[in-house]
């Protein structure tokens, strides 16, 4: 089977890869992402799958990107990192390319990574989950994509759980992502930093003293060391994570959460408490199905892989 292209277009960088039929990255190819020049952002998008071309054949390309897709799938209508406004990114890249090409939102993408070749590869209805400097999501129901009439369906993060809280780089305030995000654990951590110093000793050494230098990683490996601060400071992250995805199975009812993204590297220090606390807040707890949860498996490549197999299948 000939391979397919994936890429993956973030507000930092852009990734490029050869995937194969089983969704394995054949090549791979990286580059910084020129994000307030939209033309430059494809200038560089072409290059890398022209620098690919030279490593073997590809039928068609899938494009991830971190905004919001039209329904046609043809246009980004607004990223909030990169200076696409209404931007026509399939006619764009097919011009520069000539070959077919399909475009989709990152975390839809890595959702269908993740249902193809992930811990949901058994399951017709999933949704991901992923946890990094904010919150995204997709959702695969009756093993297609979900996405609404306006292809903006999945954006689990701008939820909104605490009605007038903290204010949303979406323009809301209480959006989920305040709350369960790798920024919010940061945002906690610091603060403990500042009230309770003789608390947070390990991560005060870890940061040099300065709560502004800290990061998420910081709390993780403090964790992981056992310090009771960081601990609780992932605990009470995976609390708001099992509350919310409670609300999302009361709409969805999926048969799995897929935990991804950078936080999720804490591994059972967040999972155990997200599904404690969605055990807790589940609608008609003990009297229906539980959707099991599993950590998500591609890592920072779930969305190149996914959108590689996206344009595989819409090439058939």
């Amino acid at each position: 089977m000939t391979a397919t292209v994936g890429i993956d277009i973030g507000g930092t960088k852009i990734s490029a890869g050869i995937v194969d039929g089983e969704g394995h990255i054949v090549q791979q190819a990286r580059a910084d992402t020129p994000a307030t020049e939209p033309d430059a952002i494809v200038a560089t998008a072409s290059s890398l799958v022209r620098r690919l071309a030279a490593h073997g054949e590809f039928e068609a390309v899938g494009v991830a990107c971190a905004g919001m897709i039209d329904a046609e799938r043809s246009m980004v209508r607004f990223a909030p990192n990169i200076a696409w406004r209404d931007a026509p990114l399939r006619s764009m890249l097919e011009e520069q390319l000539n070959v077919p090409v399909v475009i989709e939102n990152d975390a839809n993408a890595a959702a269908w990574g993740e249902f193809l070749y992930g811990p949901a590869r058994d399951v017709a209805d999933m949704a991901l989950i992923t946890i990094g400097t904010g919150v995204g999501g997709g959702v695969v129901f009756d093993g297609e994509l979900m996405r609404g009439a306006y292809g903006i369906a999945g954006e689990l993060g701008h939820m909104r759980v605490v009605p007038g809280g903290h204010l949303c780089g979406c323009g809301n305030r209480g959006c989920w992502e305040q709350y369960a995000s790798g920024s919010a654990l940061v945002r906690d951590a610091r603060e403990v930093m500042r009230t309770a110093p003789g608390l947070a000793r390990t991560l005060n050494e870890l940061a040099g003293n300065d709560p502004e230098a800290l990061e998420g990683p910081h709390v993780t490996k403090a964790a992981k060391d056992g310090d009771p601060a960081s601990i609780e400071l992932l605990s009470d992250l995976g609390r708001w994570i099992g509350e919310g995805a409670a609300s999302i199975a009361a709409i969805i009812d999926p048969s799995m959460f897929v935990l991804g993204g950078g936080v999720a590297q804490a591994g059972d220090l967040l999972l155990e408490p997200a599904v404690a606390a969605f055990r807790r807040n589940l609608s008609g707890r003990g009297y229906r199905p539980e959707a099991t949860w599993a950590l998500a498996s591609l890592g920072n490549e779930a969305g190149l892989i996914g959108a590689a197999a996206l344009a595989r299948r819409e090439k058939r």
